[in-house]
């Protein structure tokens, strides 16, 4: 009997998060520009974006990205001067500086700066990437520091090879919710000239 119950419900819970994993799918994207390929390397051209930002302790993915990303969705759940609520976006984008970490919410490509509500938080704040190109290695999967640095090395192993200089510090970009458990999409990636 213990066992059915077992089993009924962790079908139960297995179909929530599949729903779930199927349901947000079609959240905002940055519109970017695909430049070339470099084998399995994208070079990409970003548009300048509005980020809802908060800084890190450390640029460790493993202790930081739940914090991170609590106190920027903190944000644009309606922790702002209007109560207002924010679309989510993807991706999320943790800087892994060791001396600048932070984590970053694009914010929906409807909003100028001066529309958006100021942050209740002063641990938030909003500024504008300036337009960017950046070398991108995309990985499945759930992330963690190890996998970001296996993944970090391959790509920097290919623009090494290839003379392609690296220009900023190594970006994550995290395109699911933690409940999606299929289809995940991670990429690591170097701003370059």
């Amino acid at each position: 009997m213990q066992a059915s119950i077992w089993v009924i419900g962790s079908v139960l819970i297995l179909g929530v998060l599949l729903f779930f994993s199927f349901r947000f799918k079609g959240i905002e994207t940055p519109n970017y520009k695909l430049i070339k390929m470099v084998g399995e390397v994208e070079i990409r051209e970003y548009p300048q974006l509005i980020l809802a930002q908060t800084k890190l302790g450390s640029s460790r993915f493993d202790s930081n990205g739940n914090k991170g990303f609590g106190v920027v969705a903190n944000y644009i759940f309606g922790g702002n001067e209007h109560k207002q609520k924010i679309a989510m976006t993807s991706p999320v984008i943790m800087n892994l500086s060791d001396k600048e970490a932070s984590m970053s919410f694009v914010m929906p490509s409807q909003y100028q700066l001066a529309e958006l509500p100021a942050p209740n938080s002063a641990a938030v704040s909003l500024v504008i990437q300036d337009s960017m190109r950046l070398a991108v290695l995309r990985f499945g999967g759930f992330s963690s520091d190890e996998k970001i640095a296996k993944h970090a090395q391959i790509l920097t192993q290919v623009l090494q090879e290839n003379n392609i200089r690296i220009k900023g510090p190594l970006l994550f970009m995290g395109y699911n919710a933690p409940w999606d458990l299929i289809n995940r999409r991670n990429e690591v990636a170097f701003q370059i000239d």
